[in-house]
This record gives C-alpha cells, sequence and structure tokens, in this order.
C-alpha cells in the first residue's frame, strides 16, 4: 500500500472507493446510515493504509490491532474496509448489506463478519468494549512480556460520534481508561455536529476536549478529518505518548461528497435516494458502476500479503521466546487458546466433594469467595473485579492483586461506582483473550449494567456476573436495594445461564460451570444470609451442574413438588418434613440454574419433574411470574408479586409469606 506523499491522487480514489461503497450499498438496501462512513472515509484509510496491524487471511491473529466502530450506525464503513483489505468478505455481501443472513448486518455483529471486532450499536458500548481490549492489552503484555521481548504488543482504535459522548457510559469507561493509564488507547471522534435530530447545538455543548482532559487523556483537537496528512500526524503524535489514552478530535461534514445533502441530518439515517447518488458520483469523479471497482484500487488496497508478513514475524519472536521462557510461553498460548489447565475440572471437582463433606452454613457471597480461593491458584487466567463493592460481594480472594496505571500485571480490577463501564469493560476484555474474567455488584444494580450483560448474551461470551445480595432477604436497605425482577429479566435474556445456588457446595458448583463454559456468559447470584448446608448423596452432587436435582425425595409417586432455588431451598424442605409428617409425599427440586436443566435431555427432565405430578409449588423470594412455566395452571408460586420493604431480613420473610407454615399452606391448596 502507498506510503509516500500524503493526499495523492491515489489518496483520494482511495477514499472515494469506501464513499461510493457505502451510499451504493445503502442505496440498494433502502435503509441504513451513510452519513458518518462517507464524512470518517478518510480517517480510515489513514487508519488502515499507514496503521493498523492486522492479518487478513487470520482475523484472530493475537497480536493484531484491534478496530472498534464504536458508532455501529455506520457499519459500512467497516465492511468496506474489511472489504478492500482482503478479509474473507466478497463483494456479493456488500450487495447484500441488511439482507437475511448476510455478512453485512445492519450493525457490526461479532460473529457475522470476519475482522469485526465487537457487536456496536448500542451507543458508547463499542468504546467501552475497546477501553477493555486495551485494558486486557496492558495487563497481559504486564504478565508476559520480559526484556527484548515484547510478545503482546498492539494498539486499539476506536472510532465514536457524538451520540457515544452523550451515553453516560462514556463516561464511566473513559474516566477509568484515564485513572489507568491505557496509552495504547487511541480514540477519532467523528466532530460533524449533527445528529438524527438535527445539529446538536441544542443538546449537546459539552467541552468535550476538557473533559477528556480532566479525565487523564491527551487530546488532539481541530484535525482536519478529510486530511490524511492531518489524520496521520495526528496517529503519530497519540502513538508517541505511552502513559495517556488519546482522543483525536476529527472535525467532518457528514455525508462528505453528497453534494446536497451533506452537513445535514438528511444523510444521517438514510438513504442518500437515486438522484443524490448519481449527484455524487460526478461530484467525486467516480465514473464506475455500482459495486464496481477498479483492478488497481483492488491492488493498493489488498493487505493480505503484509499481513501474512506482519503474523510471520510475531511467530518468529515467538520462537525466540519459548527459548529463553519455555514456561511463559507455553501459558500465554494456553491463555490466547482459551484452554484451561489440564488438571482443572479434577481439581475442582475434588473441592466440590470437599465442601460436600464439610458442609459449612455459611452466607452463599462466602462460599464464592471460598471457591475463588480453591480456585483461583489453579487459574493464573482469572481476572476478577467490583463496582467498589468488593467486601461486601466478596470477590477479593487470597491471591487478589490490583491492576494499576503504574503496575498492570495484577489480578483484579477495582472498576469504581461503574455498573455498567464495568460490564462492557469486561466484554471487551472477553473479547480479546487471554482471560476470564468476572465483575460483580448488587444485584438489584444489574438494572444499571443491563444492557452491557445482554451484549455479552448476544456475543456468546465468557463475561462472569457476579450479583450478591440476592433477594429481600437483604433486609434494612430496603426495596431501593431488594431485587424483586432482575432474576426473571437475567433468565429470559438469550444464552444467559444463571445460577442462584442454594450453599456452599452449589457455589462451586456454580462457579466451575461458569468457568468451563466458553459459549456465552453466566449470571452467580449470591446471598446476603447464611443459608443451611443441605445433606446429599453422591449422585445428587453430581447432578447439581445438570441445573435442577432432587434434593429430598419420598416414596412412590409424589403427591406434590416444591421447586426452590438459593436461601428459599432450605425452606422449602423444612415444609417438605412438615408436610411428610402429616402424610404427604413431597419431593423437593432445588433449580439453581434453570437454563442448564432445559439443556438436558427429556429423560432426565421427566426424573426430575415428572409431568404427571400437577401439584407443584415453586419458592422462590423474587418474582413471581416466571415459576409459572414450571408450575403450570394448576400449581402456585411463593414468591414476589411487589416491592419489598425496609425491615430486618427475618421481618420481612414472614411478612411476604416466606415461612414454613404458609408454604405448607399452599401446598395443601394445591392438593386440594
Amino acid at each position: 500500500m502507498p506510503v509516500s506523499t500524503p493526499d495523492t491522487q491515489l489518496d483520494a480514489l482511495c477514499i472515494n472507493t469506501i464513499r461510493t461503497l457505502v451510499m451504493d450499498a445503502v442505496q440498494r438496501a433502502d435503509s441504513g446510515h451513510p452519513g458518518a462512513a462517507m464524512a470518517m472515509a478518510p480517517v480510515a484509510y489513514t487508519l488502515f493504509e499507514r496503521f493498523l496491524h492486522f492479518a487478513p487471511a487470520d482475523p484472530s491473529w493475537p497480536n493484531r490491532d484491534r478496530f472498534v466502530l464504536s458508532n455501529g450506525h455506520g457499519s459500512m464503513l467497516s465492511y468496506s474496509l474489511l472489504h478492500l483489505s482482503g478479509y474473507d468478505l466478497p463483494i456479493e455481501e456488500l450487495q447484500n448489506f441488511r439482507q437475511m443472513h448476510s455478512k453485512t448486518p445492519g450493525h457490526p455483529e461479532y460473529g457475522y463478519t470476519p475482522g469485526v471486532e465487537t457487536t456496536t450499536g448500542p451507543l458508547g458500548q463499542g468504546l467501552s468494549n475497546a477501553v477493555g481490549m486495551a485494558l486486557a492489552e496492558k495487563i497481559l503484555a504486564a504478565q508476559f512480556n520480559k526484556p527484548k521481548h515484547q510478545v503482546v504488543d498492539h494498539y486499539t482504535y476506536t472510532f465514536l460520534g457524538d451520540g457515544c459522548l452523550m451515553e453516560g457510559i462514556s463516561h464511566e469507561t473513559c474516566s477509568l481508561a484515564g485513572t489507568l493509564g491505557l496509552g495504547k488507547l487511541i480514540a477519532f471522534y467523528d466532530d460533524n455536529g449533527i445528529s438524527i435530530d438535527g445539529e446538536v447545538d441544542g443538546w449537546f455543548t459539552d467541552d468535550t476536549p476538557g473533559r477528556f482532559l480532566a479525565y487523564g487523556w491527551q487530546v488532539i483537537t481541530e484535525v482536519n478529518g478529510h486530511s490524511p496528512s492531518e489524520v496521520k500526524a495526528a496517529i503519530e503524535a497519540a502513538r508517541h505518548e505511552t502513559g495517556k489514552p488519546t482522543l483525536i478530535c476529527c472535525k467532518t461534514i457528514i455525508g462528505k461528497g453528497a453534494p446536497n445533502k451533506q452537513g445535514s441530518e438528511s444523510c444521517h439515517g438514510a438513504p442518500l435516494g437515486g438522484d443524490e447518488v448519481a449527484a455524487t458520483r460526478v461530484a467525486l469523479g467516480w465514473d464506475h458502476a455500482p459495486f464496481e471497482i477498479p483492478a488497481d484500487i483492488y491492488a493498493a488496497w489488498n493487505a493480505r500479503e503484509q499481513g501474512a508478513a506482519r503474523e510471520q514475524a510475531w511467530e518468529q519472536s515467538m520462537t525466540a521466546y519459548a527459548e529463553a521462557y519455555p514456561d511463559a510461553a507455553r501459558e500465554l498460548r494456553r491463555r490466547l487458546a482459551g484452554d484451561l489447565p489440564a488438571d482443572f475440572s479434577e481439581q475442582a471437582a475434588a473441592y466440590i466433594a470437599r465442601c460436600q463433606e464439610e458442609g459449612e452454613s455459611i452466607a452463599s457471597r462466602k462460599a464464592s469467595q471460598n471457591s475463588l480461593n480453591a480456585y483461583g491458584p489453579l487459574l493464573p487466567e482469572l481476572l476478577g473485579g467490583s463496582a467498589d463493592l468488593a467486601g461486601s460481594n466478596l470477590t477479593l480472594w487470597s491471591g487478589s492483586h490490583g491492576v494499576s496505571a503504574d503496575d498492570a500485571s495484577g489480578n483484579y480490577i477495582y472498576y469504581g461506582v461503574r455498573e455498567f463501564g464495568m460490564a462492557a469493560i469486561m466484554n471487551g476484555i472477553a473479547l480479546h483473550g487471554g482471560f476470564i474474567n468476572y465483575g460483580a455488584t448488587f444485584l438489584i444494580f444489574m438494572e444499571y449494567a443491563r444492557n452491557a450483560v445482554r451484549m455479552a448474551a448476544l456475543m456468546k461470551q465468557q463475561s462472569i456476573f457476579v450479583f450478591t445480595h440476592d433477594s429481600i432477604g437483604l433486609g434494612e436497605d430496603g426495596p431501593t436495594h431488594q431485587p424483586v425482577e432482575q432474576l426473571t429479566a437475567l433468565r429470559s435474556t438469550p444464552n444467559m445461564q444463571t445460577w442462584r445456588p442454594c450453599d456452599a457446595v452449589e457455589s462451586a458448583v456454580a462457579w466451575k460451570s461458569a468457568i468451563e463454559r466458553r459459549d456465552g456468559p453466566s449470571s452467580l447470584v449470591f446471598s446476603r444470609q447464611g443459608l443451611p448446608h443441605q445433606q446429599r448423596a453422591g449422585q445428587q452432587v453430581a447432578d447439581i451442574a445438570r441445573g435442577a436435582y432432587v434434593l429430598r425425595d419420598c416414596a412412590g409417586t409424589p403427591d406434590a413438588i416444591l421447586i426452590a432455588t438459593g436461601s428459599e431451598v432450605h425452606l422449602a424442605t423444612a415444609a417438605a418434613e412438615q408436610l411428610a409428617s402429616a402424610g404427604r409425599q413431597v419431593r423437593v427440586v432445588s433449580m439453581p440454574c434453570a437454563e442448564i436443566f432445559e439443556l438436558q435431555d427429556a429423560t432426565y427432565r421427566e426424573a426430575v419433574l415428572p409431568s404427571d405430578v400437577l401439584a407443584r409449588v415453586a419458592v422462590e423470594a423474587l418474582h413471581a411470574d416466571y415459576w409459572h412455566k414450571y408450575v403450570g395452571l394448576d400449581g402456585r408460586v411463593v414468591g414476589m408479586t411487589s416491592f419489598g420493604e425496609s425491615a430486618p431480613a427475618g421481618d420481612l420473610m414472614r411478612h411476604f409469606g416466606f415461612t414454613v407454615d404458609n408454604v405448607v399452606a399452599v401446598v395443601e391448596e394445591v392438593l386440594l
């Protein structure tokens, strides 16, 4: 690719190739956002041509630079860049922009398109994912790089617009990025003054450079985003600053090149229209048919040979690293591949067995910490954190060491009061690779993090969300802090596995399951209050991993089945004992993870919940409605249908009907 005089005729042709691909694809789809993509084409061209290290033939090359389009509505910019650079994204896919099963969906979707690093669309989250990627690079480099062996060494670049900066998450994550000194994070602000509703002066007049300076960023202002030479100089200055992230403020004209619509909201979220497309071709001097690209332009853009050379050079550096530090090299390869230590499963199973033998009655949040102390020494890749609640979430374990700007070699991130930002950064860390990361807050504050939690599930990323203080049982903090409907939201999220364990044994199984899961996130929901240990035989312990199992059985066919989770399991077993003394045959099913139970074969599910037993009662101190899928029209739910109150936990449980006598009465009602 050309690296000589900037702003050459070839530069202009390459940039206009992007612009025409963008407008033609949006026009053919009759749907999309051409404006930002056309405006940022010179910035994107300069970044990809002169700076970005990537390997189109191997999009997952570990030491590649990451590029994140946070303003994901401009997706055709990414698709044009990837196609032209030589990724496996043929022109036919661009022609099928926004169509069913194409590799070019309306917003960039991780896993659909080679070279797309993360799903973007919810504004601000791509930027926050980029913070997570840059943080992962810094931590991994601190843990593995040695003198003369910089085997982890890459940048994270992100494009963002006014919308990303208006979203509150941008404050959360950019503030932390400055605090942690993420010097290899470079953000390009597309400052075009336009959003969907028009000129932003009516609702966005922030001093953005001042804001980022206050975060501890380097800020480069007033860059002409349509000048490759100015953009190049700005990137060089950004890369020269190693101790701070950099914001490059690019002044652009939205829809640049469209003579009648550029500079206005009319080109933000709609096709240009046939007449304007034709006029743009004339204005750009582009005399080629839609999706027709001259061979010399393809040749100038194609980066496959260059990428292969970069990848080969890195492999050579890894070979030298392995000769000097063989153990570290093997460990780095293992972690980048996402493989667990060979003996993890066996050691974790042994710990679970010990938990059953010891029979501790403790809060499940404490059981969670005990599990971390057991599993943490086995997993150098474990990277934890909490949103300013480490002492309450109990997410610090004996081997935890904080990550800081000056020492990034640790394994614990103090996220501060940034629940949403924490979850989005976690997703970026997961996407980067090399870690198994978890982050914690109170279950009620899942609401702040909700959209990023959803994105983890959408992208099938191994983010482990730890949620403590899991019900009205947290007591005196009152209804603002007492979760009611949050578990329903988590359980209704596709590809989320939500665990609510009833004791230390189930807590250990929950952690093992989350650590071993590679195809999506897990939510681990733990109690504030102490929980009694449950007696189990060996097969029952093994069946915990199947999501639900028979904890207490009866002779013959049950008269009724009690289903419970978490802190209410002991309530269900006590009620079953009382019912048994009255001659009732009652089975108790503990269901710590309904999603995993649903994955079991029909034979097992029928064995646990026989379909001919219609007298069923679910017990959970959270919202009742979810449980009707298991108790049916003939069953009942002892659950919450209102918000809580401020009172001691015991008083709350009695007030809302979470007592043995009430559960017994409800079962008797079902049996009438």
